[in-house]
């Protein structure tokens, strides 16, 4: 491989970009981009953070932060080493891992900063094949995208037209080392047993099957980038601020339309995109469930669900209901599962300071009657969480105040005529600061 190609190629998908993070598995393909960018750093001004994250499902694991550290060391890369809990969920092994380290991924990446991972052609072939097994859809064959949105960022792979045995070639011309996963000598795993078994007897018969296929995979995502320019705007009628999907305006288009529609707003959330059989559950199980149902259809990590006409796509949450917290206001609280924090704030509507003897706690369920303020009448919580239009999931991950065993607020949502200050006591305002 001519190195001063392969240099070049990088630095033209960078498009002047300097601010750089690789994620750094430690094996042939980081390797070979991490090596690749840094000498090309001092002449372009490149600033690059390498991240490895840390599954724990090898032995080995640990041994392979060390390597990795190793090498950003001897190049000048700063390295965050991330640990993350791979919770399986239902899905597949490899599924889970990818989930959990692009979350982790996700966490470190600096405003401004490009991701760039180190798939390359022969992943793409690979992505291709599994597209095929699954009966996907255009969308599904135009494999990996080498440049998309990834969080407020965006997520490059400049490897995607770079062989196997290209990158190999460049490591030992170069003197690199890198790590092998056994895993990937299992050939349980279907990208594993494509690699090991099928590519091979493929790329004998047809030397250049690999390249060919990335370029029907290509092909396919030109098609799809057209359908998304033509559909861009009867989309965006569609959606609203919580990102949720107008289901009446869907009911009206040809089945066709429907779905090509369904694609995009999910391609928007980064979720592997669905097969067809399972999108047509997604209509009949969710969209179409009787009026007064709670209907939800999971799959992988996330979940649909409906909620006055509008269709919701979410990620997968627990319920809070049992969480009680022990509060000392004006101290902040730190809300559980990245719910945010509750301040004492200098805006908003007062409620009364908890009197003698009244501990402070904040919960995530209620039930039975309460009277909030503007109403002139008890109603059900239930009743009130419908009136004020939060959807079920939400009213469990909804923090409540309670002075003893009352309940005085929902921040932000409603204040209970037991908040109501008499003559002379003290008010304050409860801010619930969401994270973002």
């Amino acid at each position: 491989m001519n190195i001063l190609d392969f240099q070049q190629g990088i630095t033209n998908k960078l498009r002047e970009r300097k601010k750089l993070l690789v994620a750094f598995s430690g094996g042939l393909d980081s390797s070979v981009l991490l090596h690749a960018l840094v000498q090309l750093r001092q002449q372009h001004s490149l600033e690059i953070r390498a991240i490895h994250i840390h599954h724990g499902l090898s032995r080995f694991a640990d041994s392979w932060v060390k390597h990795c550290q190793l090498i950003c060391d001897a190049l000048k890369v700063p390295l965050k080493v991330v640990h993350v809990d791979v919770n399986r969920g239902g899905q597949g092994l490899e599924a889970a891992a990818r989930i959990a380290r692009y979350q982790a991924i996700a966490a470190y990446l600096l405003s401004g900063e490009l991701l760039l991972t180190a798939q390359h052609q022969d992943d793409q072939c690979e992505t291709l094949l599994l597209a095929l097994k699954r009966g996907s859809g255009p969308a599904g064959l135009s494999g990996m995208a080498e440049e998309m949105p990834f969080r407020q960022n965006m997520l490059l792979r400049p490897l995607l037209d770079i062989s196997r045995s290209q990158l190999e070639a460049y490591a030992l011309q170069h003197q690199l080392t890198w790590i092998e996963d056994e895993s990937n000598q299992d050939d349980r795993f279907d990208r594993n047993f494509l690699r090991l078994r099928i590519l091979p007897e493929l790329s004998e018969r047809w030397p250049h099957f690999a390249s060919a296929a990335a370029r029907s995979a290509a092909l396919c995502a030109e098609q799809e980038s057209l359908l998304d320019e033509l559909l861009r705007d009867a989309l965006d009628s569609l959606i609203d601020v919580n990102r949720s999907l107008d289901i009446e305006g869907l009911t009206s288009m040809s089945e066709v339309k429907r779905y090509a529609l369904l694609r995009r707003w999910i391609a928007d959330f980064g979720v592997q995109m669905p097969a067809r059989d399972q999108l047509q559950r997604v209509w009949n199980e969710v969209v179409l469930s009787r009026e007064d149902a709670e209907p939800q259809l999971t799959l992988g990590a996330w979940v649909f669900r409906r909620f006055r006409q509008r269709l919701y796509l979410l990620l997968q949450t627990v319920p809070l209901t049992d969480t009680v917290l022990f509060w000392q206001p004006p101290d902040d609280l730190i809300l559980p599962d990245n719910l945010g924090c509750l301040k004492v704030d200098t805006q908003g509507r007062g409620i009364r300071q908890p009197r003698r003897g009244e501990t402070v706690t904040v919960r995530f369920f209620a039930q039975g009657k309460i009277r909030i303020v503007g109403r002139d009448h008890s109603r059900q919580i239930k009743k009130i969480w419908q009136e004020l239009g939060i959807p079920p999931w939400q009213r469990t991950r909804t923090p409540l105040i309670y002075y003893a065993d009352t309940l005085i607020a929902a921040p932000g949502v409603f204040v209970t005529r037991d908040a109501i200050a008499e003559d002379n006591e003290a008010e304050w305002q409860i801010k619930w600061q969401k994270l973002e």
